[in-house]
């Protein structure tokens, strides 16, 4: 059975799927998850009891009809009575009718209480997965999310809409068909009860199989889906063609898919397994009763055994079997449900390793300032630190540029502000208040950032820009993009700013995507900037326009700049020297050239070339 290992990054544990090619020997469910499942319907037990009522009426009209045939064959047939045939067919009819009406009706309330069930368990897997750190989003890939936000809550749903309201249908039925049976001949009850336990022990054992196949199928989902989302991305697309690799890509496809195809294969044999047993069982079963009947009637002439009688014994049997076939598939669609209700607890279950102190004070936009300090940091992903020791300040209104080699730990650093991290060690102040203490909403609401892959959504120009502000006006949005000397540009796309950018903004260059992510910081308005590489991507002309609209925009406001073009850095207040996770410079750019170091031999290399 494929289980659940566990992706460890430092500081956390999130659950990866791992795929075997087997099932195992079948797990027994849990009874806390049994009462988690059960909590489900808990906020909707008024809609729940009105379903339990239509039900009940529903079975009651539904054990009428055998009687009223019985009637009308040993008092109408038998006697010639019209009047009792035209009646009871009469009566056979309403009962039928008024039966299907009341069925239809709970049928409806169990689907619209499944559905709200549904979208509760959908709002709090997202809001959770939400919540999460960016650890997480980094050792999860996003296909075994998807799997379990679409694919595992949507296998569920059959459980929460019909099969709860059914059992409960199926259970009434069994009762009532019984108690009918039993006042209308208790030998032949007997010899129709002799085979359920059959049906009870196949039920058993294909439910316990079919949960372990079932796991199976959406672990292995999740492992199609996350190739799909690596290779049928725009990205992804792209890297496949610029590499020549197609012929790579098409065997890891064909072997995943060739895995989904056996365990949906293995899906399919256990239901048809239970299946042809529950039918093999229900028609056996009659012909038992009519040789039993028929030895009763014929050779020991009993008065009690008339044809009406077997005829209506006969519908009821059926009505008997009907249910337990019910309940027994029912327990087979259950006991696999609950390997998805324990992947969905799983991931509700999960816990963010970076979250806000109950009652942590909230961060007021007018109050402030903007000083950042790192007092002593060290951060490390794995083992080996990232960071280590680094201490600084920054003034309100300071720009403070970050150098060094690539992979000296510069955009780590910049991570650590907003809390997409948290240090292992050491502390980090803003404007005297330790980040830890203060509502994480209200910080990163401080924060802009520009990074150096801009990510843009499916959706228009203006729409993507009020992501940072979603009640910005229109006037916002153009003096911002003014601002970012992208204004002029999206005016002379066809629909301006109602413009679909595409996937991941493919449409647009990449300097057009990294103006618009300055846009959007712009409008955002913090009191913190972080730009990684945020002008990577432009032309020269383009460069000077924005740096000079950058000029204006960090007035008052503390910024950080990553920039490996170090021409774009010349101005700053301090700048930080990273070699290996450490500062090993800093001062302004003449001091640090005079210094001869590390800055100064970056610096020349960079004009000389």
């Amino acid at each position: 059975m494929p289980s659940l290992a566990r992706a460890t990054v430092k500081g956390a544990e999130y659950p990866s799927p791992m795929s075997d090619e087997t099932p195992q020997k079948p797990t027994p469910v849990d009874r806390v998850t049994v009462r988690r499942v059960a909590s489900l319907f808990g906020p909707h037990r008024k809609m729940l009891i009105a379903t339990g009522f239509a039900v009940l009426v529903g079975v009651v009209l539904g054990l009428l009809p055998p009687y009223f045939v019985q009637t009308i064959i040993d008092e109408g047939f038998q006697k010639k009575r019209m009047d009792i045939v035209a009646l009871y067919s009469g009566l056979t009819i309403v009962a039928v009718l008024a039966g299907a009406a009341v069925t239809l009706l709970y049928g409806y309330w169990s689907v619209a209480m499944g559905q709200r069930i549904m979208c509760d368990l959908r709002s709090r897997l997202f809001i959770n997965l939400q919540s999460m750190s960016l650890k997480f989003f980094t050792s999860t890939r996003t296909g075994e999310i998807q799997t379990r936000l679409i694919s595992d809550v949507g296998g569920v749903q059959t459980v929460v809409s019909n099969t709860i309201t059914d059992q409960v249908s199926n259970i009434a039925m069994v009762v009532t068909t019984l108690i009918a049976m039993v006042i209308m001949d208790w030998r032949l009850t007997l010899l129709s009860l002799a085979i359920v336990p059959i049906i009870g022990i196949a039920g058993r054992w294909v439910g316990d199989f079919a949960r372990n196949v079932r796991k199976g199928v959406q672990e292995q989902t999740g492992e199609f889906n996350s190739l799909m989302q690596e290779t049928l991305s725009v990205s992804g697309a792209l890297l496949t063609k610029t590499s020549g690799r197609l012929d790579v890509v098409l065997e890891k496809f064909e072997r995943e898919n060739h895995k989904l195809a056996e365990w949906q294969v293995k899906s399919a044999v256990v239901m048809y397994l239970f299946f042809g047993l529950i039918r093999m069982i229900t028609q056996l079963a009659p012909a038992l009763v009519y040789w039993v009947a028929g030895y009763l009637l014929i050779a020991r002439n009993d008065p009690s055994i008339s044809v009406g009688k077997l005829v209506a014994f006969s519908g009821l049997q059926i009505r008997l079997f009907f249910p337990l076939s019910g309940l027994s598939s029912a327990q087979v669609e259950i006991m696999s449900s609950f390997a998805l209700f324990d992947r969905i607890f799983q991931y509700l279950d999960l816990k963010p390793d970076i979250a806000s102190k109950p009652g942590a004070p909230v961060l007021q936009k007018a109050a402030v300032a903007g000083q950042i300090e790192f007092r002593d940091v060290t951060f490390s992903y794995e083992d080996e630190p990232t960071l280590k020791g680094i201490s600084f300040v920054a003034e309100p209104g300071q720009l403070v540029a970050l150098v060094g080699p690539s992979g000296a730990g510069k955009t780590t650093m910049t991570y650590l502000i907003p809390r997409l991290y948290d240090a292992d060690s050491g502390q980090i102040f803003l404007d005297g208040q330790d980040i830890k203490d203060v509502n994480l909403e209200s910080l990163t609401a401080q924060i802009a950032t520009v990074t150096q892959e801009t990510y843009l959504l499916h959706t228009t120009i203006k729409e993507n820009l009020r992501v940072s502000k979603p009640d910005a006006t229109d006037d916002e949005i153009v003096k911002a993009c003014e601002m970012a000397a992208i204004h002029n540009h999206i005016l002379t796309l066809e629909d301006g700013y109602d413009t679909v950018v595409g996937e991941r903004g493919y449409r647009l260059s990449g300097g057009e995507k990294q103006r618009l992510a300055i846009a959007r910081a712009i409008l955002k308005d913090a009191r913190i900037l972080i730009l990684d590489e945020a002008t990577s991507a432009l032309d020269t002309t383009s460069e000077r326009l924005i740096q000079r609209s950058l000029q204006e925009l960090m007035q008052g406001r503390t910024t950080f700049a990553i920039a490996h073009r170090l021409s774009t850095i010349l101005a700053a207040d301090q700048i930080l020297v990273f070699r290996k996770g450490e500062i090993v410079e800093r001062g302004k750019h003449d001091e640090l050239l005079a210094l001869g170091g590390l800055y100064s031999q970056l610096y020349h290399e960079q004009f000389e070339a």
